[in-house]
C-alpha cells in the first residue's frame, strides 16, 4: 500500500526510513513538508521519494495521489486539524502522530485491534507509549483508581514541535491513560533534561491499586513482564530497569481512599527505559523511534486488514 508522510523532521524522516528498510507491505509515496530547503525532503528525494514542499495542498495536487491508501501526519496538533480537514473528502485513512487526538487513542501492544476501521487513529504520545502498556497490564489484573506517569526524555530529541505541544502532550497522555489504561484517573508529566551526555528515555509508572491479596502481587508482575515483551516485539529497546516494585500503602494516608470511594492497598511501581533503533535518529531518541515504531505497527495492520 503506497503511503504519504506529512512532516519532514526527525519523526517524518525517520518513518520514511522504517517504511523503506523494515515493511514489506507499505511504500511511501510522497513525502510532505512545508520548507523547500528542509533536509528531511532533500534525503526523501535522494532516496528516490516524490517530495512537495506545499504542504497538504501539494500532496492533493502530487501525481499519484488516488493511489496513497494511509496517510501518516508528523506535525503539530494544532496542523494536524487542518489537514484531517483538507483530506477528509478524500477517503484517506490517517495515522496521527500529535497530541491533536481527533480519532481514538491507539497503543498496539494494548488495542490495536480495536480501531482497524477508524479514518483518524490517534498514536497518543510517546510518553503515552511507553507507559500506557503498563498501566493496561496491571488493570487487566486489579482495580487501578489512579496511575501516573513520567516521561523523562533528552533535550536534544525534542524538537520545536514536541516543546510547542507540552500542554497537548499532558492531557492527551492522562486522557489516554483512562482510556487505554484502564485507570479510573490518570495523570501525565514529561520532564526534559539538558545532561550530557543526552541519556535514553526514561518512565515511570505508578499505579494505586486495590490488592489486598498478596497472591495478586506475583500475578501483577506477571502481566508487566508480558506486556514488557509484547511492546518489545516491535520495540527492541523498550524495556524494565529493575523488577516491579509493589509496596503497601500505609493506613491513613489520604491515597487510601480516592476520589469516588475508590481503595488503594498497594502501589506498584515500574521503571522502563527505551532505547532507540538509529535507524534514522541517535540511540537516545528513544521517544521518537517508540513513537514511529507503533505508528509503523499500526498502519501495517491497517494496510493486511
Amino acid at each position: 500500500m503506497k503511503v504519504a508522510v506529512i512532516g519532514s523532521g526527525n519523526i517524518g524522516t525517520d518513518l520514511v526510513v522504517k517504511v523503506t528498510r523494515l515493511s514489506k507491505t507499505l511504500d511511501v509515496g510522497v513525502v510532505v513538508g512545508i520548507d523547500a530547503a528542509s533536509e528531511g525532503l532533500a534525503r526523501a528525494a535522494r532516496m528516490g521519494v516524490a517530495t512537495t514542499h506545499r504542504g497538504v495542498e501539494g500532496l492533493l495536487a502530487v501525481d499519484g495521489f488516488a493511489d496513497i491508501g494511509i496517510v501518516f501526519d508528523a506535525t503539530s496538533a494544532e496542523a494536524h486539524r487542518t489537514n484531517a480537514r483538507l483530506l477528509a473528502p478524500h477517503g484517506k485513512r490517517m495515522v496521527d502522530l500529535t497530541p491533536a487526538a481527533l480519532g481514538p487513542f491507539v497503543v498496539p501492544s494494548v488495542n490495536l485491534e480495536q480501531h482497524l476501521d477508524a479514518v483518524d487513529v490517534n498514536m497518543v504520545t510517546c510518553g503515552g507509549q511507553a507507559t500506557i502498556p503498563v498501566v493496561a497490564a496491571v488493570s487487566g489484573v486489579v482495580p487501578v483508581p489512579y496511575a501516573e506517569i513520567v516521561a523523562s526524555i533528552a533535550s536534544r530529541s525534542a524538537g520545536p514541535g514536541t516543546r510547542a505541544n507540552i500542554d497537548e502532550f499532558t492531557e492527551t497522555t492522562a486522557r489516554a491513560i483512562e482510556a487505554v489504561g484502564g485507570a479510573a484517573r490518570g495523570k501525565a508529566i514529561i520532564v526534559l533534561t539538558p545532561a550530557q551526555p543526552p541519556p535514553m528515555m526514561r518512565d515511570t509508572v505508578l499505579c494505586l491499586v486495590d490488592a489486598p491479596d498478596p497472591s495478586a502481587h506475583d500475578v501483577v508482575r506477571a502481566a508487566v513482564g508480558a506486556m514488557v515483551e509484547r511492546v518489545a516485539a516491535y520495540v527492541p529497546g523498550y524495556r524494565l530497569t529493575r523488577p516491579v516494585q509493589i509496596t503497601p500503602v500505609p493506613d491513613g494516608q489520604p491515597v487510601r481512599t480516592l476520589t469516588g470511594g475508590a481503595r488503594a492497598t498497594h502501589q506498584v511501581t515500574v521503571f522502563l527505559e527505551v532505547e532507540g533503533a538509529a535507524h534514522h535518529l541517535p540511540a537516545y531518541a528513544g521517544n521518537l523511534d517508540i513513537m514511529t515504531s507503533a505508528a509503523l505497527r499500526v498502519a501495517e495492520r491497517m494496510a493486511a486488514s
